[in-house]
């Protein structure tokens, strides 16, 4: 063959063959790690082959290798189809089971010792190896936001397909995630029109609530004088918000959020205010699905501000009622005409008083939130949200959450020991009405129904 030969037209046109990533990996320096320890000859399925490693992470001795290999690991999984990615997740919890014989022993030693030593042996035995896994995957680069994208695979299975193994898989991260993202760890910081633009650019696209239409729409909600936003962040997410809260400083409650969020509106001095109202609300990861940041988020903020303003008197949300068509439509039928303001009023306070759904907690997935942090609900809105979504969800209602330090605890115990909502005086009369026109039209009060509206 001639060595000097000429590639042809055809073979420079042609489209580079895309390499398996797994062959990528074992050709690298990092397969000479991977044969090194075992893993020798990799099996071509993707799946399969992540196993290997996940073999190969749990078998390392020392810690030298670890990030090198789990960054290996994630190289792989990043690279593989969602659907050998799931079939992962669904096999390695149940591939490495505890070992019930260094468990045994264990505890026998404990029994025999009872001391310091034995009691680590023993909590060393018992750790699951997933959690042993979990965390070695956390050495890679980006190891924590990698796993948290991880955990976003696995919520994405249908709920048909979930199986025991793949739910304690799950239990597994959410308990190293609420560990590592322990709101103490956790930097809270303003977001501002000055802030970096990929980080802008997420706030637009994580808003969960009210939409964000575009660049202008954002500067509106955080550049002005009388907005804010804050977002808690953690050190390996410097520009990946967890969650934010987007806070309107106002002379009153405003009773529907065109008010806050109109193009055209009148910009006030912070000094005019007396309302801080927390309009919306949005978490940013769906991998930390379960993990609590909204409390301590609010409490953070509601600090902050009453520092910055200290005339500051009120702190209160603008929220919207996700379940309340859902449950109307249930008490008087799919087909039934909208009822007017007054009635929607007293629906609604109704709804978010006496519908109840697991621990007898309220069965909106927002009430249960602000109520569960010991706010206190305050006001009803009828027309207040006429956006598509708004009317959709609950026929444009919306509500204030008063957050009153000092009752705080005291609505909490309320809530969570005889699951009584606290309410104003005002919500009180609206839902009393409301049951009173039920007993008058048939005798009976229907709010008494439980139901549950996942969160």
């Amino acid at each position: 063959m001639n060595a000097s030969r000429q590639p042809t037209v055809q073979e420079l046109s042609a489209p580079a063959r895309r390499r398996n990533p797994l062959d990528l990996l074992m050709n690298s320096g990092l397969g000479k790690l991977l044969r090194g320890i075992g893993v020798a000859t990799p099996r071509q399925d993707s799946g399969e082959s992540l196993l290997d490693i996940a073999d190969a992470l749990l078998s390392l001795r020392g810690r030298a290798s670890g990030p090198a290999l789990a960054s290996a690991f994630f190289d792989l999984y990043e690279a593989t189809d969602l659907e050998a990615r799931q079939d992962f997740l669904a096999k390695v919890h149940d591939l490495h089971p505890a070992d019930a014989k260094a468990i045994d022993k264990a505890i026998a030693k404990w029994n025999e010792k009872r001391d310091e030593a034995s009691a680590l042996a023993l909590n060393a035995a018992t750790e699951s190896p997933s959690a042993k896994l979990i965390n070695q995957l956390n050495l890679a680069p980006q190891g924590t936001q990698r796993l948290i994208g991880m955990r976003e695979d696995l919520l994405a299975v249908p709920k048909a397909s979930t199986s025991p193994g793949l739910a304690a898989l799950d239990r597994e991260l959410e308990s190293a995630f609420t560990a590592w993202f322990n709101a103490g760890f956790l930097e809270l910081r303003r977001i501002g029109w000055d802030s970096p633009a990929a980080l802008l650019e997420r706030i637009i696209r994580y808003e969960a609530v009210h939409e964000i239409h575009g660049w202008d729409d954002l500067r509106r909600r955080v550049e002005p004088v009388d907005r804010r936003c804050y977002g808690f962040f953690h050190p390996q997410m410097r520009d990946d918000p967890l969650i934010f809260v987007e806070v309107a400083l106002t002379p009153q409650l405003p009773g529907g959020i065109h008010q806050i969020i109109a193009e055209e509106r009148e910009t006030i001095d912070p000094r005019e205010a007396n309302c801080a109202i927390f309009y919306s609300i949005s978490n940013c990861q769906k991998g930390l699905k379960g993990i609590p940041f909204g409390n301590h988020l609010i409490k953070r903020v509601v600090g902050l501000l009453k520092e910055e303003l200290p005339h500051l008197d009120t702190f209160a949300t603008l929220s919207p009622v996700p379940g309340f068509a859902k449950w109307l439509a249930r008490e008087r039928g799919a087909d039934a005409k909208v009822p007017g303001a007054k009635d929607l009023r007293q629906l609604a306070a109704r709804y978010l008083v006496t519908a109840k759904g697991r621990g007898n907690q309220p069965a909106d997935p927002v009430a249960r939130f602000h109520l569960g942090n010991g706010a206190r609900l305050e006001a009803v809105h009828a027309n207040a949200d006429l956006s598509p979504n708004g009317q959709k969800q609950s026929h444009g209602v919306m509500v204030n959450y008063l957050y009153d330090l000092a009752d705080i605890e005291a609505n909490f115990f309320a809530l969570t020991e005889l699951g009584t909502v606290a309410t104003s005086k005002t919500v009180q009369a609206l839902v009393d009405d409301s049951e009173g026109s039920d007993k008058k039209g048939n005798g009976k009060k229907s709010g008494s129904t439980k139901d549950t509206v996942p969160a």
